[in-house]
């Protein structure tokens, strides 16, 4: 297996795990902490809403 590839996929499992993580962590949240955190998100342009 070249060097790339196994960075590659190593870096991909180091992605989905902090995205459970995250998830996690976002489920605990409440309401006035999801909002202060979408506030901010959206501010910083991670987040362009749609709706």
């Amino acid at each position: 297996m070249p060097y790339t590839e196994h960075y590659s996929q190593s870096e991909e499992y180091r992605r989905e795990e902090l995205l459970r993580v995250i998830e996690r962590a976002i489920g605990r949240l409440t309401l006035q902490e999801l909002e202060a955190l979408y506030y901010d998100m959206s501010t910083k342009n991670y987040i362009i809403d749609t709706l």
